[in-house]
C-alpha cells in the first residue's frame, strides 16, 4: 500500500495530503485500499472511523484532518458541526466568472440517479458555498488545434460556437459539508467543474478529458482550533503536479 504524504502531525492530530483516486472510507464493496486502511496500518490509529474527521470525494485531492484519539475526534467533529472551521478548495470551472459570489441551495439525492446529488426545492439539506475568482483563462486556438488534432473544421467550429476553451479558476469556501456540495453548486450556476464525470455532462466530459485527466478539484487549505492547545491553525496542501500541468496549458 502506498504511503501517504503527511502535512502535519503531533500527539493529537494528523493532517494528510490525499491523492486523487484514493477512497476515504471503507465500505461493503471496498474493504481494502482505503485511507482508513492506511491510517490503521501505517499510523496505528484504531479509533472510530480511524480518526477521520471529515470526508473528501475519491476524485478530489488535498488536505484531510485526522484525529489520533477519541477526545480530539469529538472536539474536531464538534468544530465542523458548529461551523468553526474554514475550508478552501481550488476548482477549474467552465465559463467566465469575474466577481465573487455565493450559492445557497439545499442538496439531496437525485431521484433519477441515486449516485448523484442535486439542488432541491424541498427535502434537501441546507448547503452554502462562497466562491472567489482567481483568474480567467482561454485556451488559444493553436492549443485547441493540438488538443483536438483529429477534429475537422466543422467540429472545431462547434467548439468555437459553444465557447469551449473559456475557464475560471475559483477559490471555493464551503460553509456546510454536504456530499458533492461544491460540484453540485457549481453545476447549479452553470459553471460545472472541468472533468467532473458526474456533473459536467457526458459530451463535455469527453472534451475535458483531452487535456485534464481527472476532476479539477483540490482541497487546498483548512483552518481549525487545535483540540488540545485551542490554538488556531491553518494548513495548506500544494496543488499537485497533474493539476499544475493543466494550468500550464493556458500559459504555453
Amino acid at each position: 500500500m502506498d504511503k501517504i504524504s503527511v502535512i502535519y502531525q503531533d500527539d493529537d492530530i494528523l493532517v494528510v495530503d490525499k491523492p486523487s483516486g484514493l477512497v476515504v472510507d471503507r465500505s461493503e464493496t471496498q474493504t481494502t485500499g482505503t485511507l482508513e486502511n492506511i491510517l490503521e496500518d501505517e499510523f496505528n490509529i484504531n479509533i472510530l472511523r480511524s480518526g477521520i474527521v471529515h470526508r473528501i470525494d475519491k476524485e478530489t485531492s488535498g488536505i484531510l484532518l485526522v484525529a489520533k484519539n477519541t477526545e480530539s475526534l469529538d472536539n474536531l467533529q464538534a468544530q465542523f458541526k458548529d461551523r468553526k472551521t474554514k475550508k478552501e478548495y481550488l476548482a477549474l470551472v467552465h465559463g467566465l466568472l469575474e466577481s465573487p459570489g455565493k450559492v445557497e441551495g439545499d442538496i439531496g439525492r437525485n431521484p433519477g440517479n441515486r449516485e448523484k446529488f442535486i439542488v432541491l426545492e424541498d427535502g434537501g439539506k441546507e448547503a452554502m458555498t462562497e466562491y472567489s475568482p482567481d483568474g480567467n483563462f482561454q485556451i488559444s486556438n493553436d492549443k485547441l488545434q493540438i488538443i483536438f488534432e483529429d477534429y475537422n473544421k466543422i467540429q472545431m467550429r462547434k467548439l468555437e460556437q459553444q465557447n469551449y476553451g473559456q475557464f475560471t479558476l475559483l477559490k471555493c469556501f464551503p460553509k456546510t459539508g454536504r456530499t458533492h456540495q461544491i460540484r453540485v453548486h457549481l453545476k447549479y450556476i452553470n459553471h460545472p467543474i472541468v472533468s467532473d464525470e458526474k456533473y459536467v455532462g457526458r459530451k463535455m466530459y469527453r472534451l475535458d478529458k483531452r487535456f485534464c485527466p481527472r476532476l479539477f478539484l483540490h482541497a487546498r487549505k483548512i483552518g481549525f482550533y487545535h483540540p488540545k492547545s485551542k490554538e488556531w491553525m491553518e494548513l495548506e496542501s500544494q496543488v499537485p503536479e497533474d493539476l499544475k500541468k493543466v494550468l500550464n496549458i493556458f500559459h504555453e
